[in-house]
């Protein structure tokens, strides 16, 4: 994949999760599929914060979406932030029978949006990420 094919589909990508989590997790976790994206016993406060917390996640992911060099770090924290809740919801789910359909809900949605934009980033060398890589790296433009 060219560096500029890379990018392109990275700007999508930054669009469709930004989307997705805008609008997508509310109706996941409350009418679509309760069972593999909430957790029992239902805690309306928490699902209120981690609603709150992606449609931000969302609402950022669709800025950087028009300049995805100028927000690499906000992509990373994208990328770790899910493994790492991914990671943990996993454990969780495992651990409790109640819970296992979250192993095919939430939990391989966000370890699929990490691998997709840990794919799509620019690679060292890429021309397309010009200065992302150089002593540049860390200025913005």
């Amino acid at each position: 994949m060219t560096a500029e094919t890379r990018m392109r589909y990275l700007r999508v990508a930054l669009r469709v999760f930004g989307v997705f989590l805008i609008v997508g997790i509310y109706p996941l976790m409350n009418w679509i599929w309760p069972d593999g994206w909430a957790w029992e016993p239902r805690q309306t406060e928490y699902e209120q914060m981690i609603q709150g917390i992606y449609v931000t996640l969302g609402v950022f992911l669709l800025l950087a979406a028009r300049e995805p060099l100028a927000h690499l770090s906000l992509i990373r924290f994208t990328i770790w932030s899910s493994i790492v809740h991914a990671g943990i919801m996993a454990a969780q789910a495992g651990h409790d029978h109640t819970e296992h359909a979250n192993l095919f809900g939430d939990v391989p949605a966000l370890f699929a949006m990490a691998f997709v934009l840990w794919w799509l980033l620019p690679k060292r060398g890429d021309s397309a990420a010009g200065t992302a890589f150089g002593p540049e790296a860390g200025k913005a433009a």
